[in-house]
């Protein structure tokens, strides 16, 4: 009975030390003197971390009734604690004591009010990189799919297809820029053969290798019940290899990233990375700030849902 209130104790003092670690940092915000009179400081940032801290607070008071709830917090209480330290650490440098000078170094509430003052363009910035970012990667991870089934299943196009991929396996995606966006019909189109060609890549490799490692034994058992190659391939070879499939698209997402924002700052004039080249070619800082972090927001969640999605579907995993 003691060693579980004991635990207890210390599980609620982990759920709370992210609530402990916001009031410090709204504290340090508050009250701790600027370095100068001219570096002006607005409410945003204010609100930020007071919306912040009430949100978790609001979890913390359901986890004492929700298991589920309470045991996420746990979990997640240490990073929750880490960001705000990084948060008061940051500050501290920039606005308390301008050890990261201006302009290379804003600090957070004039990174925010920056985003504010341009979230129109940034949300015009946003949309143009996701339907770029999308456009080539729905099109390299439909193609990675096919090619990668026909390699992995028939040997024939292994042998043709096989040598390509050594050959691309090197030399990154983004090397071919220069001579894409010359040869390329217009600039959009360019970028997207980009994005499609790393992602094309992973997913073809990443397909290939699970319908190779497929056991034998489940074909042969199929063929005896009387199934063809289209059901052999369909019903055995895709359900088996599904996994490497999933895997292979979520790397591919991260190498479509990569391309899209090199792609964005060397040639395609809309966008998050022609915002950014943008804004540091006037010096605008506090804006090249901004739109990373907005860079960094969209595509965490785009590989959460890409994440949600591979779980999903694979869900039979988990229930074995």
């Amino acid at each position: 009975m003691k060693t579980y209130k004991k635990k207890e104790k210390i599980s609620i003092l982990r759920r709370l030390m992210p609530i402990i670690f916001g009031i410090f940092a709204i504290l340090e915000y508050l009250y701790f003197p600027n370095y100068d009179e001219n570096m002006l400081a607005s409410p945003v940032y204010l609100y930020f971390l007071t919306f912040i801290v009430i949100l978790y607070g609001i979890f913390f008071i359901i986890s004492f009734k929700n298991k589920e709830i309470k045991n996420k917090l746990a979990y997640k209480a240490p990073l929750f604690t880490f960001i705000f330290v990084v948060l008061i650490i940051f500050d501290l440098l920039t606005l308390k004591f301008s050890i990261l000078p201006l302009p290379y170094f804003a600090w957070i509430d004039r990174i925010m009010n920056s985003m504010l003052a341009d979230k129109s363009f940034l949300l015009e910035s946003t949309l143009a990189s996701l339907k770029l970012l999308f456009t080539g990667y729905f099109i390299g991870a439909v193609l990675g799919i096919i090619s990668g089934i026909f390699a992995g299943y028939s040997k024939k196009v292994d042998y043709w297809l096989g040598p390509l991929l050594k050959l691309l396996g090197p030399i990154p995606t983004t090397t071919w820029i220069p001579v894409v966006m010359v040869l390329a019909t217009s600039l959009f189109g360019g970028a997207v053969f980009i994005i499609a060609l790393g992602v094309w890549f992973q997913t073809t490799l990443a397909t290939m290798t699970g319908i190779k490692n497929v056991d034998n034994s489940y074909y042969e058992a199929a063929r005896t019940l009387g199934a063809n190659e289209y059901e052999l391939v369909r019903k055995i070879a895709i359900p088996s290899a599904s996994p490497n499939i999933f895997q292979g698209l979520i790397s591919a997402m991260s190498s479509a990233c990569t391309s899209l924002i090199v792609a964005e700052m060397l040639g395609v004039e809309s966008g998050l990375g022609w915002y950014i080249t943008w804004k540091s070619s006037w010096a605008d800082y506090s804006s090249m700030y901004g739109a990373i972090i907005l860079l960094a927001i969209t595509f965490i969640i785009v590989n959460m849902v890409l994440k949600k999605i591979s779980d999903r579907v694979l869900i039979w995993q988990k229930e074995d």
